[in-house]
Order: structure tokens, then sequence, then C-alpha cells
């Protein structure tokens, strides 16, 4: 059994350790806050947008066909852009979204190749042999749409490029405090089917008039529409992973709390030992003084 001074030297340890949970929930709870109104705040025009590309996707035809428009019949490769966190501490958040990736790398009868988001999602795709093509780590606190650019533009051009066939985003999806959701989406080629029934847009479809020429409109909006779609999820894995933290923070917390309580009644058993045992050497000491002095009388 540990002696009382041990159990006190873990009591205070568990207690800092207290500290620091507490303090990265309250940081993590303010955070979610804010990345929860900055998804609520860009969802409807993100989905406006999308509705805009499904129907400009059905729409243009022909001579002004774009290029992120056409679906191939024969998909040779696929790339994945993978959104997770720069940090742990937040449960299984990471884990979740990468071993989603990886299960679609498994069913893939084509070759997958990463674009990563996030350092946790990079180094566990990495340690399982996945193959990162490039990587915009780590992602700022707040970002922006020119922050998450660079990394919609490197899919956009190796989809032009022929190097890819299909992108798909891989990203947890914010759906309330206390629901997140890991989800694979895809991203490119745009087409209207790729709208789930609840989301494509009811009523006749609007009739677009592309003014000056439809091809140099069309070659601003898709890739901005595009770069819109990632932006989205980002901010979606954004709140998901301060959500996380905050719960991961507050179980362990809790986990600290009790283990003080049960440590302190440990501590509190092994001193009324202690003390119990020091009470019965000084009897046993005082018993035998008293049979030496009557010895000796």
């Amino acid at each position: 059994m540990a002696t009382p001074r041990e159990i006190k030297r873990r009591i205070r340890s568990v207690r800092n350790v207290r500290q620091i949970t507490k303090a990265l929930e309250s940081v993590a709870a303010g955070r979610v806050r804010r990345a929860q109104q900055m998804v609520e705040a860009t969802r409807p025009y993100s989905r406006l947008a999308r509705d805009v590309l499904a129907n400009v996707a059905a729409l243009a035809g022909g001579e002004t066909r774009h290029p992120l428009l056409d679906t191939r019949t024969t998909v040779k490769a696929r790339e994945v852009i993978l959104i997770s966190g720069d940090r742990g501490l937040c449960g299984a958040f990471n884990s979740n979204v990468a071993r989603l990736a990886l299960q679609f790398v498994r069913e893939s009868a084509v070759p997958v190749r990463f674009i990563t988001l996030g350092k946790k999602g990079r180094d566990l795709i990495f340690r399982r042999g996945g193959r990162i093509v490039a990587d915009f780590s780590p992602l700022p606190s707040r970002p922006t749409v020119m922050d998450i650019a660079p990394a919609a533009r490197a899919a956009i051009d190796d989809f032009l490029n022929g190097e890819v066939d299909e992108v798909y985003l891989c990203f947890t999806e914010f759906l309330s405090p206390s629901q997140q959701r890991p989800t694979l989406k895809r991203l490119l080629p745009l087409v209207a089917e790729s709208l789930a029934p609840d989301q494509r847009p009811s009523g006749p479809r609007p009739a677009y008039e592309f003014e000056p020429d439809p091809s140099q409109i069309l070659n601003t909006l898709l890739p901005r529409l595009t770069e819109l779609q990632v932006y989205q999820a980002v901010l979606e894995s954004l709140a998901s992973f301060y959500t996380a933290q905050r719960i991961a923070m507050r179980n362990a917390t809790d986990n600290a709390s009790e283990l003080i309580v049960s440590l302190t009644l440990s501590y509190n058993k092994a001193r009324q030992q202690s003390i119990t045992s020091e009470l019965l050497d000084i009897a046993g000491g005082a018993e035998a003084l008293r049979k030496a002095l009557q010895q000796a009388h």
C-alpha cells in the first residue's frame, strides 16, 4: 500500500491536472460559441451557392460547358481533402474523421491521395501509409476564405490537369452542441445530381443569362463557389473540434474530481493506519518499559 506522503503527492498532481483541464474547457467553451456563430452565419450563403452550382451545372452545356462540370466516364484516381484538428485533447474527433477517410481508401477500387488540413489527420494518414500530396497545416483559429483558398486551388488544379478524376471532402459536420458527424462528400466534378433530394431547389429552375461571356463567368464563378464549399467544411470541422474538446475536458475534469475524492479517502485510511501503528508501537514500548522496571525492582 502506498504511504500517505505518496498519496498526498498524487493528490497534488491530480489537482494540477484538474486546473489545466478546467481552464481548457473554459477556453473551448468560448471558442465553440464563436465557431458556431460563424457556421450558422455562413450556412445560408453556402447552401444558396450550392443551389446555384446545381442550376449552373444543369443549364450550362455545349461550348459553355466548364471542365469542373464534366463527369468522367472512367475514374482512374481520387483525391480527398481531409479536414481535422491541429491539436488533440478532443476525444475521438480526429481519429473518427481519419477512420472514415481510410475506410474510403479501402473501399475504393482506384488509388486515393490526400490533401490535408490539420496536423492530427495528416499524422494519422501518414502513419497508415496514405499518400499525402499537399498539406496546409496549421489552420488559423479563425480562418478566412483566403486561408482555405490554396488547398481548394490545389484540388481544382489536380482535377483540371487530369491527375485525379474525383475530389471528395472529408470533415466533421456540426449538427448540434451534442452531436457531430464525420462526413464524406464529393466536391468535384460539380453536378446537379450530387445534391441530396432534400437539398435540391424546389419549383421551376431559374433561367440564367450569361453576360458578357459564359466561359469567362464560369471560369471565375465555379472555382470561387468550390472554394466556398471547402471553407464551409472547415468551419463545420472547427466548431465540431471545439465542441469535442469542451466535452473531453469536462469529462477529464469530472474524472479528476472523482479521483481526488478516492485518493483523499485512501490518504485518510493510510494516515489512520499509520497513526494506529504508531500508537501500538508506543503502547508496546511503554509496556516493555514497565515490565523492565518491575524486574529491576
